[in-house]
């Protein structure tokens, strides 16, 4: 029924939208007008000569100050945005635990903002095929006309990832090293086990999770709800079960777990983890705010996370534990002599805009998101706290006021920030020498197979095994069922619309159509 409702809703919906299209589609420009123009000179939008005022949506992240905040329009940070920017914000927001279930839920009822946030693809599932549907613009001769320094500044593989059909849909925010998250490791506490060197291998970094024990650490591992955050040993064996991480072997495309020998090997690690007390008990319940409160407490010895957050955890950290310090090493390897996280996408979220937006709030709009991606912003997000924050809430602060508020940006890191300190400094050159080296990738398909479409089931999500592998990971590593039954639960994923899954796959892989390619070794794929 729900899918039913929302077809009916957005069939209903893209009639409109399709009629707001047409009026700003790009025609042939007549010799002696401007090519970049979006639609006939006498239909192009005209910019108001007061503030524009437009509502926009915005997830939550988990960020503290923006889910504390009484109203976050009345901040004195969205106040001095909008000075700036020439904007009067209505901002919107989604709560970040629910962010899927409640952007399915906004397209369904119809009441969509001006500009809506989403993830990195046209065609993710929080937009419920609302791009495919016409609920947004194209916006290829808009950009061009009123904000074309967004196509300078912005590389060309993060306007890719919004491009549908050779029509950009949203704004991209850019991430520029696509390894981003990174083994932590409390350096502290290495010295004061006696560890010297940083472990390699999954047997080095076992002995180190056992000294940390016994010392006396609480969780050697921090692990985490659906293993995110917590999944850096399936990287080892290179067996992540997500969205991006499809390989081919023999000619024929498959999903990276079905890596059955490799998968179990994942699996009996975590399993020794849990038996022998150097992961927390209950982390298949751990939710991210406990997961951070946890580790910023003192009591975990290892955890992963984005790299560019490491100096706000370390002053954090510092309140509990005054001689407390956190460093990156390189993740664990496996037989390959390789390792790390997923490789993210070129893009990280965007910024689509509703086909139903007056006209005459465009041009503004996009002048908006073109200063986002300035200079002049780069300095004002990054530059007005102070760059060594020294309490929570100077942390929360700077956090909101550079990842939340500056929404159009290099999402690695925050090059202003971390060059004006030794410590960011350091940072940088983690950027520059560890990062690199790491990260695994594969082929993804977008928008995203009908058949993972029709069975959320069997669906991964970009950093989310599917709920069918999920409920027997949990499992085999609780001790509930053997993790000899792997094989059983890739049988289990084809039965429940995996065989239509691979079929798709195989056939879009053989025409080369509609895959994005990770990593140097997915190029040889192509």
């Amino acid at each position: 029924m729900r899918r039913s409702k929302w077809m009916a809703c957005t069939m209903a919906f893209a009639l409109t939208a399709g009629l707001v299209g047409c009026s700003m589609a790009a025609d042939k420009p007549a010799p002696g007008t401007s090519s970049a123009s979006p639609a006939a000179a006498s239909a192009a939008p005209v910019a108001p000569q007061g503030p524009t005022k437009f509502s926009i949506s915005l997830r939550t992240l988990n960020f503290d100050y923006v889910e504390k905040a009484a109203n976050l329009n009345e901040d004195k940070w969205v106040k001095e945005l909008e000075k700036k920017t020439n904007t009067d914000l209505d901002i919107r927001l989604v709560p970040h635990a629910d962010f899927e279930k409640k952007m399915v839920q906004m397209f369904a009822t119809g009441d969509i903002p001006d500009v809506v946030q989403a993830g990195a693809s046209t065609s993710g599932k929080e937009l419920a095929g609302s791009v495919q549907a016409g609920v947004f613009l194209e916006l290829n001769g808009l950009i061009k006309q009123y904000a074309p320094n967004l196509l300078k500044t912005i590389p060309q593989a993060a306007w890719d990832e919004v491009t549908l059909n050779g029509k950009i849909y949203a704004i991209p925010e850019y991430i520029s090293q696509p390894s981003r998250r990174a083994t932590w490791v409390r350096e502290d506490l290495m010295k004061k086990a006696g560890i010297t060197k940083d472990p390699k291998t999954v047997d080095e970094y076992m002995e180190m999770l056992r000294a940390f024990k016994k010392i006396g650490v609480e969780h050697p591992f921090m692990g985490r709800q659906d293993f995110k955050y917590a999944d850096i040993f399936f990287g080892a064996y290179d067996v992540y079960p997500y969205l991006s991480q499809f390989e081919v072997v023999d000619g024929k495309v498959q999903p990276k777990f079905f890596d059955s020998e490799n998968m179990q090997k994942a699996l009996q690690t975590y399993k020794t983890m849990f038996d022998e007390g150097l992961i927390n008990k209950e982390f298949a319940t751990i939710n991210p705010t406990n997961f951070k409160n946890i580790i910023l407490s003192g009591k975990a010895g290892m955890w992963e996370m984005n790299a560019q957050e490491l100096l706000q955890w370390q002053t954090q950290l510092k309140q509990a534990v005054p001689d407390a310090k956190i460093k990156i090493i390189p993740s664990p390897v496996g037989t390959d002599g390789k390792g790390g996280g997923y490789l993210y996408s070129s893009g990280a979220r965007s910024y689509l805009i509703n086909a139903k937006t007056a006209k005459d709030k465009i041009p503004g709009i996009l002048k908006f998101f073109e200063w986002q991606a300035s200079e002049e912003a780069d300095k004002w997000f990054d530059l007005t706290l102070p760059t060594e924050p020294k309490t929570d809430a100077e942390v929360s602060e700077q956090r909101y006021l550079s990842g939340f508020l500056h929404m159009v940006k290099d999402d690695a890191f925050r090059k202003q920030i971390l060059s004006t300190t030794q410590d960011g400094k350091d940072l940088l050159k983690t950027f520059e020498t560890v990062l690199p080296n790491e990260g695994r990738g594969g082929l993804e398909f977008d928008p995203i197979l009908d058949a993972m479409q029709k069975n959320p089931d069997i669906a991964p999500l970009s950093d989310t095994a599917p709920a069918v592998l999920l409920s027997h990971m949990v499992k085999m590593v609780y001790g509930k069922e053997p993790i000899s039954d792997w094989p059983k639960v890739i049988e289990e994923w084809k039965s429940k619309g995996g065989n239509d899954a691979l079929k798709a796959a195989n056939d879009l892989y053989q025409k080369r159509s509609g895959m994005k390619l990770r990593g140097p070794e997915a190029q040889k794929w192509k």
